[in-house]
C-alpha cells in the first residue's frame, strides 16, 4: 500500500487543487473599496467598481510593482497610487496620465463570482468549473447565511475527512447508529458521500427518530476542490444544509468560513420557514464543530494503519489525488502523480 505521507495533492503545503476558493465576504467590500489579501500563498486585491462588479488582480502594478491597495476605484478600474496608471476589469492599461496612448500592460486578472454572500476567486487556468453548490438544491438561487469563520493548525483535506469518518460519529458524537458513507464520483472535482444504514429500533429514542424517515437516516456530503463540503441532514419532511468552505493557510493550515444555506421561498410565510431552517442549520452545525474543536488543534495526520471503517476517507484521498495541481503562490500547473491507497487493516 502506498503511503499518505507520499501522496501527491493530499495534505501537502506546498500546492492544492486548482479551483473555487472565498475570499471575502461580500460585506466587506463596499462600491470604491479596494481590499488586499494573500489568498493560497499569492498576492492579491479585491476591489467593487462603482457598477457593483467584483474583480480579483494580482497587487503589484506592473510598471514599478507598487501595491494597488495604495491606490484608488476609479469607475470600475482601478488606479495605482505611484504614478496614476489605470487599469481596467480585463487587466489591461488604459491610461497613463503622462502619456498620449496607453502603456503596453496589463496585471493579471482572475475569474470572480458572488455566491452566498461570498466572493469567490478562480485559482487557476481554466475558470470552467461550477461555484460549490448542495447536489440537493442545485447550483441555482438560494437563501444562505454567512455564519462565523475561523482557522485551524491543520490541512483543509484533514478538516474535509472528519465528515466522513464513520468510527468518530460512535467515538465522539455518541451518535446511535453505526454510518456507512457511500462515495459516488460525479466529476473530476466533485464527490459526494451518502449514509446506506437505518438507525436500530433497539431503543426508545431511535425508535421514535425512526418514524421522521421512510429509508436511511439523513446524511450525505458533497466535497468540492477537496476543500469545500456541504453537509444535507435531517428528518424527510425538512433538510439542513451547511456549507463548509475552506482554503489553506501559510504552512498548511487552515481558513474557514461556514454558510447556511436553504432553499429559496417568497412570501412573508416562506422567508420566516428560511429563517427558521438557518436557525436550526446552525444550532446543528454548532453541536458538531464544538466537539472536533481541539482535535483539529493538535492533530498529525498519519494514516498508518487504515481499517474497514475508513473506506470513505480513502476514497476520498484517492479522489483528491485525481484532480488538477496548482502550486501554492504561484498558481502555476504541477505534474501530480495520483497514489493509490487500500484497507490493510
Amino acid at each position: 500500500m502506498a503511503s499518505v505521507r507520499k501522496t501527491s495533492i493530499f495534505n501537502r503545503s506546498d500546492r492544492f487543487i486548482e479551483g473555487w476558493y472565498w475570499a471575502l465576504r461580500s460585506s466587506d467590500i463596499k462600491k470604491g473599496a479596494i481590499k488586499a489579501l494573500k489568498l493560497q500563498g499569492r498576492d492579491i486585491v479585491v476591489y467593487r467598481g462603482e457598477s457593483g462588479r467584483v474583480v480579483a488582480m494580482d497587487a503589484h502594478c506592473p510598471h514599478m510593482g507598487a501595491h494597488f491597495v495604495e491606490g484608488r476605484v476609479d469607475g470600475d478600474s482601478v488606479r495605482c497610487f505611484f504614478h496614476n496608471w489605470k487599469f481596467g476589469p480585463d487587466g489591461e492599461c488604459t491610461d497613463v496620465p503622462c502619456l498620449s496612448t496607453p502603456a503596453r500592460a496589463r496585471v493579471t486578472t482572475w475569474p470572480t463570482e458572488e455566491k452566498y454572500g461570498l466572493i469567490w476567486v478562480w485559482t487557476g487556468e481554466r475558470a470552467t468549473r461550477s461555484i460549490p453548490f448542495v447536489p440537493e438544491l442545485g447550483d441555482g438561487e438560494c437563501d444562505a447565511l454567512v455564519a462565523g469563520s475561523f482557522t485551524k493548525k491543520c490541512h483543509p483535506n484533514v478538516m474535509m475527512i472528519n465528515a466522513i469518518d464513520e468510527h468518530h460519529f460512535n467515538s465522539v458524537h455518541n451518535l446511535p447508529v453505526d454510518l456507512n458513507m457511500d462515495a459516488v464520483s460525479v466529476s473530476e472535482n466533485l464527490q459526494t458521500f451518502s449514509n446506506t444504514t437505518t438507525l436500530p429500533p433497539s431503543n426508545p429514542l431511535t425508535r421514535f427518530i425512526r418514524q421522521f424517515y421512510a429509508g436511511p437516516l439523513t446524511y450525505a456530503m458533497a466535497y468540492w476542490y477537496g476543500t469545500t463540503g456541504t453537509v444535507t441532514l435531517g428528518p424527510d419532511f425538512m433538510h439542513f444544509y451547511i456549507m463548509f468552505s475552506l482554503r489553506m493557510a501559510e504552512g498548511g493550515g487552515t481558513e474557514g468560513q461556514t454558510v447556511l444555506v436553504t432553499k429559496k421561498r417568497d412570501g412573508l410565510v416562506g422567508k420566516a420557514i428560511s429563517r427558521t431552517a438557518l436557525g436550526l442549520s446552525k444550532i446543528v452545525g454548532d453541536y458538531f464543530a464544538k466537539g472536533d474543536t481541539m482535535v483539529f488543534e493538535t492533530i498529525k495526520f498519519d494514516l498508518q494503519t487504515p481499517t474497514k471503517a475508513d473506506h470513505a476517507i480513502i476514497d476520498f484521498i484517492q479522489h483528491v489525488e485525481g484532480q488538477r495541481a496548482v502550486s501554492w503562490g504561484s498558481w502555476a500547473p504541477v505534474k501530480s502523480d495520483r497514489v493509490s491507497l487500500e484497507v490493510v487493516a
